[in-house]
């Protein structure tokens, strides 16, 4: 896992061999991550959370190697190949923080709120195009059907703030007029999923998690996903099929930004989770609400804007990041 003898502080992190190490003046305290909620939360107020691939390890410990105050660190054992630590301080550390290093496969992660517990039953709320999956389907059924560039017109209108997500939506869909459906099947059957998808929910499985994905885009894709990673439940728009064409209209309520929030309530109430064990994670500007009705929303290779209302965001590693944001 670490194997190059120069990572010195991330040896001893991940080693069993000593509890302290001096370094720089300072004294580093190993814990195990449990002991912060138990007994060092009262007093080390300051906490941040490092995720990272083995092969970004040299450049983690350039990082820390500046470290300078007493800190603790925990190291976070979770069941996939990233690496994660948490540091925590009676002092907030910003100028190491400031030089996190951003273009490589890694994250760090402030933590300013409790966070919800993966060893207890919760909620996971996902978004779907760009989150769950690696396309945005409207595009890919768009392309599909030769009217790429209109729809594309369209989503740069609704970015520029001209259209709602209803009206996009339904402008978007009216160009698939008379396509046949059949792409529909064809777009299932080859849908790729986010890289660390499968990894990350077989693990908040474990700890009977309740899975759930809240879709602008479509019911067979959605309920595709649902069936192959054995999902909880599934929300979507329902796309108007006659007589083996789309007719370019979408049935019944539209899933929009609020109703995607609502499911986290919804859901929350029929599984009964608790306040703070709701958990949501997207990628653009409609997931917002969604994002601030969870107990922990998380922005994943997100738009500025989602990223600025967000509890934390994943940017540079893959979906096996989110169980590191959880507590143990």
């Amino acid at each position: 896992m670490l194997e190059q003898r120069d990572n010195v502080l991330l040896n001893f992190l991940f080693s069993d061999t000593c509890e302290t190490y001096q370094h720089l003046g300072c004294v580093l305290y190993r814990y195990q991550e449990s002991d912060y909620l138990l007994n060092l939360q009262s007093h080390l107020p300051y906490r941040c959370r490092v995720i990272f691939s083995a092969q970004c390890s040299a450049e983690i410990e350039a990082w820390l190697s500046p470290i300078s105050i007493d800190t603790h660190i925990a190291k976070l054992d979770r069941q996939n190949d990233l690496l994660g630590f948490e540091l925590s301080a009676q002092t907030a550390n910003d100028v190491l923080i400031a030089s996190f290093p951003t273009n490589i496969a890694a994250e760090i992660v402030l933590i300013q709120q409790p966070l919800a517990r993966l060893n207890q039953p919760g909620l996971l709320v996902m978004d779907m195009d760009s989150t769950a999956i690696q396309i945005e389907c409207i595009d890919e059924l768009a392309a599909m059907a030769g009217v790429g560039e209109e729809v594309a017109a369209v989503t740069a209108s609704a970015m520029r703030g001209e259209l709602d997500f209803e009206q996009s939506l339904r402008q978007r869909v009216s160009k698939l007029t008379g396509a046949d459906a059949s792409i529909i099947q064809q777009l299932c059957d080859n849908l790729p999923l986010m890289s660390g998808l499968e990894v990350m929910l077989a693990e908040l499985k474990t700890h009977q998690w309740k899975l759930v994905v809240a879709s602008g885009g479509f019911t067979p894709f959605v309920g595709h996903l649902k069936t192959l990673l054995n999902l909880d439940a599934a929300f979507a728009n329902e796309l108007v099929i006659v007589d083996g064409k789309l007719s370019g209209e979408v049935t019944g309520e539209v899933v929009d930004a609020q109703y995607k929030a609502n499911v986290i309530s919804l859901c929350a109430e029929q599984w009964a989770i608790p306040s703070g064990q709701r958990v949501a994670i997207g990628d653009g500007a409609n997931d917002i609400p969604m994002i601030q009705a969870a107990d922990l929303g998380l922005a994943f290779h997100a738009k500025p804007k989602l990223v600025a209302a967000a509890d934390a965001s994943i940017q540079n590693v893959d979906l096996r990041a989110l169980v590191f944001c959880l507590q143990l």
